[in-house]
């Protein structure tokens, strides 16, 4: 389009007061807020505008106005199938609540609550109260402290017990932890002074005895939840280290990242230590994720020796890291699952202890589901990922259906437009459609958002 022609008709693109007395315009919007109408409106003035300006020479469409009102009414957060396989999927949210979790949610979320009110004293009670005796119960702890995140938590610990002083820690263990973020990053902004012992792959306990000096605050482990070394390695136990941190008295920190109240056990899945076991090993102060293999909310929990949590809840930089009463409702509930036995009901620890043969059975459900409306695939075995930086060396065997399709990066396109969204994989070429993140529910709807996303494209 020529320069003289493109001006000429973005001069002509109608106003919003314009498109607001065109009937076909007021017959759309009648049932449309007017504040949203407005923002709708204008959303697709400037698409039609950037259309032109890109030498398309359509101006102003009534599609402009209908996608732009779907567009806004479309929450920005909403619930998706995870066909990926990943059960703790960092973008996807991480754990789904159990639905007890989810109940005790909507409850707190939609009243008042006794957040921090002591009903039976009638006075200011403690947020973290409903958790302090679960965890205790749950770990082996003294006492409890519950913040945002786990990040928040190694930065609160850190920041409480070893500002102005040194945290020795292995070189191994310096590990980057999701978003680009360093365990040598978090320890600086503490104010804690990095003390590095051993190797990259191997460290003893004489590393850390050697480098004990009296302006030693901290003695820091880091278990390696999000990745493995193999081959020549060595390191220092939490029992070892737990020794060591009594004899020269100094108090012992390990953040145990993903960890997992008790075992869970699968074929493909790798062993990984419980809390309890850390706490019982001699660690004084452990921090863990709350929305990893616990399988709750988001949260960075943090147990140990009541005397350093009381120091750690006194620190400033606690305020600004404390969680809201959605987070401790969806906790305690997830709490009380593994406190009554009932573990099998929080749906990390049920998706990972799933059977290859139920997955197998729900994969030819889905591809008998696509055969029906007409979609070509065939069931296949892979291998899972647990996700979330947890078990990096576990390789749970799953089943998916393959679908061959002539563009997979326009069919997945497709499937995340779908409602709900399908999030899926793409491999060799085709589209892989995991099943052990998906309900039996959920089958359906899959096959449908599948039939609509290929069209004629299957094979």
């Amino acid at each position: 389009m020529e320069d003289a022609t493109k001006n000429e008709r973005l001069r002509a693109l109608p106003s919003v007061d314009e498109l607001l007395r065109r009937p076909a315009v007021a017959e759309l919007l009648q049932d449309v807020p007017r504040p949203r109408g407005l923002a709708a409106l204008r959303r697709a003035v400037d698409e039609a505008r950037a259309r032109l300006l890109r030498g398309d020479g359509r101006g102003f469409e009534e599609g402009d106005l209908r996608a732009a009102l779907d567009d806004l009414a479309r929450p920005g957060l909403t619930r998706v199938v995870n066909a990926t396989g990943v059960v703790l999927h960092t973008n996807l949210g991480r754990a789904p609540l159990a639905r007890t979790a989810a109940a005790r949610v909507r409850d707190v979320a939609s009243c008042y609550s006794n957040l921090e009110y002591e009903l039976a004293e009638g006075a200011r009670g403690s947020r973290y109260q409903p958790l302090v005796g679960l965890l205790r119960e749950l770990t082996g702890a003294e006492d409890a402290l519950v913040v945002n995140n786990n990040a928040a938590a190694v930065l609160l610990v850190l920041s409480a017990l070893a500002s102005g002083k040194e945290a020795v820690i292995s070189r191994g263990e310096l590990v980057e932890i999701g978003g680009g973020f360093r365990i040598p990053d978090v320890m600086r902004q503490s104010g804690a002074r990095l003390v590095e012992v051993g190797t990259t792959n191997r460290t003893r306990i004489d590393d850390y005895a050697r480098a004990v000096t009296d302006a030693t605050a901290l003695l820091v482990k880091v278990h390696k939840s999000n990745f493995a070394q193999v081959g020549f390695t060595e390191e220092v136990t939490a029992r070892e280290l737990g020794e060591l941190g009594r004899a020269r008295g100094v108090p012992v920190f390990e953040d145990l990242g993903s960890g997992q109240l008790t075992s869970i056990a699968a074929e493909g899945l790798t062993s990984e230590p419980t809390v309890r076991a850390v706490v019982t090993a001699g660690a004084d102060v452990v921090a863990f994720s709350g929305d990893k293999l616990l399988g709750g909310p988001q949260a960075g929990i943090i147990v140990g020796r009541a005397a350093l949590i009381d120091r750690i809840a006194a620190h400033p930089l606690h305020r600004a890291v404390r969680v809201d009463k959605m987070t401790v409702a969806a906790l305690e509930a997830t709490l009380e699952l593994y406190r009554d036995g009932r573990e099998e009901e929080v749906p990390v620890v049920r998706l990972l202890t799933q059977t290859s043969e139920q997955l197998k059975d729900r994969a030819q459900r889905l591809c008998a589901w696509l055969a029906g409306l007409g979609v070509t695939s065939r069931v296949v075995e892979v291998d899972g990922q647990v996700g979330g930086g947890a078990m990096p060396l576990a390789r749970p065997t799953s089943w998916a259906c393959a679908i061959p399709v002539a563009s997979a990066e326009r069919a997945d396109g497709r499937l995340r437009a779908a409602t709900p969204p399908v999030i899926s994989r793409i491999a060799e070429g085709g589209l892989l459609l995991d099943v052990r993140c998906m309900g039996d529910d959920e089958l359906e709807p899959v096959a449908a958002a599948v039939r609509a996303a290929t069209g004629e494209s299957s094979c």
